[in-house]
């Protein structure tokens, strides 16, 4: 009985950590598969892989965020390029995530996520621009959660990128 509580409470542990009891496949116990990091390192890229797919989408269809921030600061068809080129940025780094997340391995996917990690700092400078200049009327708390969540992207992104520790 006792074996058996601490075999459960060793899958639990497994299970937790993201790793998956292999001996049917005839892979080693314990042998890492598919996602690196646990549940919640998973749930966490799949949703920001998610976020910049889809702003990437919205901004190619000349809606969403990138638009009006953009269309705010930079005028006629400068703002479209700039758009355009923000919206394939991110739809590439939403694809980028995804590739690390599942440990899909190119040469240079750390060198990408970094520079992606670096444009979408720069596009937090712009969208911060955008709010002081008076393009968005809400309220404090509405900027902070804004502001909340580009970080969190920004984070994500060097957490993928092994330069700073992911």
């Amino acid at each position: 009985m006792a074996k058996y509580v601490v075999f459960c409470a060793s899958l639990k542990k497994q299970v937790l950590r993201g790793e998956l009891l292999m001996a049917k496949s005839g892979a080693r116990s314990g042998a890492k598969v598919g996602i690196k990091g646990g549940w919640g390192q998973l749930i966490w890229n799949v949703s920001v892989a998610l976020y910049l797919i889809a702003n990437g989408i919205l901004g190619l269809n000349k809606r969403g965020d990138f638009k009006i921030i953009f269309d705010f600061v930079f005028k006629g068809s400068f703002a479209e390029m700039v758009v355009m080129i923000v919206s394939v940025i991110a739809l590439f780094a939403g694809i980028l995530v995804l590739f690390e997340l599942f440990k899909v391995k190119f040469s240079f996917l750390d060198e990408l996520l970094f520079i992606v990690a670096i444009i979408w700092a720069v596009y937090i400078v712009i969208e911060v621009i955008y709010w002081i200049r008076g393009g968005v009327e809400s309220y404090f708390w509405d900027i902070i959660q804004k502001l909340a969540v580009h970080l969190m992207v920004l984070g994500s992104l060097f957490i993928a990128s092994k330069r700073f520790g992911g």
